[in-house]
Parts: C-alpha cells; sequence; structure tokens
C-alpha cells in the first residue's frame, strides 16, 4: 500500500536521521534528567522490590491471610486479577522462592495505602515454606517479592463473558481477587464460582466472599465431608455440576489441589469442551512424580550425585530421585531464581550437560528450542542418575 509513494517510503529513513541531526544541533546544553516515560514503566514492572507485612487474620481454622506493603511506602505495581506474586524466603543458608495467588484485588493497589494480600493454608508440619509462612510470618517482618505473574486472568478478546470458575481448599484466591475487581466495578465479566469444601467451617475466605456476591458474582458451594446441617450442593464437583451453572458460551477457570486437577481433567472430558475454553492454573511442584506415566518408579527412593556448574566454579551435591533439581539446589543452599515452580515462566531454566532426567508430564512448559538444545527448567525435572547440570551465577 502505498503512503507517499515508493521512492519517499524508501527514503523515508534518510529523512528520519537528518531530522535527528537537526534535533541535536538545535538542543539545549542542558543534559535531560528526567525520562517520564521509564518513570512509568518502573512504576508498573519495578521488578523486585522490598515488602513488608502489615496485617495477618485467620481467614478459617487452618488459613491465613497476609498483607504486603511496600517497605518504602510507595504505590505497589499494577497486576491484573488472577494473577501471582513470587516471594523470597530466606531460612537457614538458602533464599527461597515461591509463587502465591493474590487474593486481593487489584483495586487495593490504588492510593496511599496500597497492598496486596495472599491467602496460605498451614502445610502441617509437611511443607517448609507454608509451615513457615503460617507459624513464623509475622507483623513487621520484610522480605523481597515481585508482584504480577502468570497468564491466570481475564481477557475479554478471548474468554467469554460468563465465566464458571473450579476451585478447592485456598484455590478460591484467584477468584476472590476477580469478584473484587467485578463488586467494584471495574472488571466486565459475569462469575460463578463453585467452591468444593471439605465442610462449611473449612470455607475459606467464607465472610468475605459472602460480601463480594452480587449481580455478576455468585459462590456455589460444594461440600464432600461430613456436615449434617448443610443445605446446599454435596459431593464432589462433576461434569453434571460444571453443566448445572453454565451457559451456553462460558468459560472456564480451575485452581486448586493436585488431585482436584486429576479429577477434573476426566469430568471435563465428558463435557467435550474446546480446549480454549477451560484454564488450568499453574498448581506448583508435582507431589509424588512417581504416580505419572513413564516414571520408572523404582528410582523414587534413589538418591544421586548432582554436579552444579556456575561459571568455572562445580559444587557437588546429593539429589533424590523423588524431588526436583531446583529442590535439591535449595537443600544444598544454591541459589537459582524460580517463579512459577510449575515448569512455564523459565526463570530456572538450566542446561543438562550429561545424566538422565524426567520431565513432569504435566510440567513442561519448555519451547520447541529448548528441548533441542537440552535445556530444562529446574523446577519440572527429576534426576534418574547421577547428572552434571549448568545453572546462572546469581
Amino acid at each position: 500500500m502505498k503512503v507517499k509513494g515508493f521512492l519517499k517510503d524508501v527514503g523515508g529513513a534518510s529523512r528520519v536521521t537528518k531530522a535527528r541531526l537537526e534535533a541535536f544541533a538545535n538542543a539545549s546544553p542542558v543534559p535531560v534528567t528526567v525520562d517520564p516515560i521509564h518513570e512509568v514503566a518502573y512504576a508498573m514492572h519495578p521488578g523486585k522490590i522490598e515488602l513488608v507485612v502489615t496485617d495477618i487474620r485467620p481467614a478459617n481454622s487452618t488459613c491465613k491471610t497476609v498483607r504486603f506493603q511496600a517497605a518504602d511506602g510507595r504505590r505497589l505495581p499494577l497486576f491484573r486479577a488472577g494473577q501471582f506474586m513470587v516471594l523470597d524466603f530466606q531460612i537457614g543458608g538458602s533464599l527461597i522462592s515461591r509463587p502465591y495467588s493474590i487474593s486481593s484485588a487489584p483495586l487495593h493497589t490504588i492510593g496511599s495505602d496500597s497492598y496486596v494480600e495472599i491467602t496460605v493454608r498451614s502445610g502441617d508440619g509437611k511443607l517448609l515454606i507454608s509451615d513457615y509462612v503460617y507459624n513464623e510470618l509475622k507483623v513487621g517482618d520484610r522480605l523481597t517479592g515481585m508482584i504480577g505473574c502468570g497468564e491466570f486472568f481475564y481477557e475479554p478478546l478471548r474468554d467469554a463473558y460468563h465465566v464458571v470458575a473450579l476451585a478447592g481448599g485456598v484455590g478460591i484466591t484467584p477468584f476472590a481477587s476477580m469478584a473484587g475487581e467485578i463488586a467494584a466495578g471495574r472488571l466486565d465479566m459475569d462469575l460463578t464460582v463453585i467452591y468444593g469444601s471439605l465442610n462449611s467451617h473449612d470455607i475459606t475466605m467464607g465472610e468475605e466472599l459472602k460480601k463480594l456476591e452480587g449481580e455478576h458474582v455468585r459462590f456455589v458451594h460444594v461440600i464432600s465431608g461430613d456436615d449434617p446441617d448443610w443445605q446446599g450442593e454435596r459431593g464432589f464437583i462433576t461434569a453434571e455440576l460444571i453443566k448445572k451453572y453454565s451457559h451456553e458460551d462460558t468459560t472456564y477457570f480451575v485452581c486448586g489441589p493436585q488431585a482436584m486437577y486429576l479429577h477434573l481433567y476426566k469430568e471435563f472430558d465428558k463435557l467435550d469442551l474446546p480446549k480454549r475454553r477451560v484454564r488450568f492454573e499453574l498448581f506448583g511442584p508435582v507431589r509424588d512424580i512417581s504416580i505419572y506415566e513413564g516414571y520408572p518408579a523404582e528410582k523414587k527412593d534413589e538418591t544421586y550425585t548432582l554436579t552444579v556448574v556456575r561459571g568455572i566454579h562445580e559444587d557437588v551435591i546429593p539429589a533424590k530421585a523423588s524431588e526436583s533439581l531446583a529442590v535439591a539446589l535449595e537443600r544444598a543452599g544454591i541459589r537459582i531464581e524460580t517463579g512459577c515452580r510449575s515448569g512455564e515462566c523459565g526463570f530456572c531454566r538450566t542446561k543438562l550437560l550429561s545424566g538422565d532426567v524426567f520431565v513432569s508430564p504435566v510440567s513442561d512448559g519448555r519451547r520447541a528450542a529448548d528441548k533441542d538444545f537440552g535445556y530444562y527448567h529446574a523446577c519440572a525435572t527429576y534426576p534418574l542418575s547421577d547428572c552434571k547440570i549448568k545453572i546462572p551465577i546469581q
């Protein structure tokens, strides 16, 4: 398509160069020290910032909601309802990163009292970081974090106006964030959340969810355990239940524990939906890698030698076949950047120099080129022999 004609169009670069030289010649000798574009970009995407815990309150008998504000009092960066944040924890000699879905709405990052909240469940003595956050973290503690990660958010160009969200346990958190934005009139969508809990006392953020219900936000609670006084839906979330609360044109969002995902994969198969209509949130590291097809179960209890190369430096550490390379590195106090811990973001991209590994089939988010050239995501890769890897210098 001609704009000004062929010769004028292809000669555009020389005209721009001439204009730039004239601008330089006529410019003030006083240097420009303010870059407004950079300031806006930094405000929206500052990377890691220092956060301080300003409030901790119960969300149910086994969950707590933790509020963070910027340690320097600045406004926190924007994020989209459904995204997560990555927090860094200094425990012993290790700096360990963990992702948490944000349970507060993005509207709370606006204004002088800017904050974000996460809601976490006790690890019952089995999960190091969950137990640390639940039992040890206190108001006034400081840590670094990165806000606004992940692709688990509503996008009107892709998603239907009517959304049915399926949640279990603390998987309610991204949907609480969405509901908050809808209730404030800042997100134009219709949201029905089918939320599975063991009993009515196990519902996380129950009182807060009630306050968010309205014309375009509904919570359907499904109780699977013994609760004789419960009057609502019972059992597990099934294809029939999903269909009951769906519209003709619906997008489905899912967030919850891995056991729930394994169950819902089969239920969605019964509904025969287009893949683009079903979106699963990343669920973190696999709890038991041995249950997946292709994993040699006889190696589950083995421990191998892992040689870690960083520049010209090498460390030799133990690595369990049942734990990811990222966990082995963290146990040894070797820093590796992690984000989603679900094999998708690529923060922990690692070069395998030698040895055999198994990649989680539900967490392999590598690019095709990385597969061709021997790169792996450490959070989703498990050693099956003595291995040698190369990681970035932190």
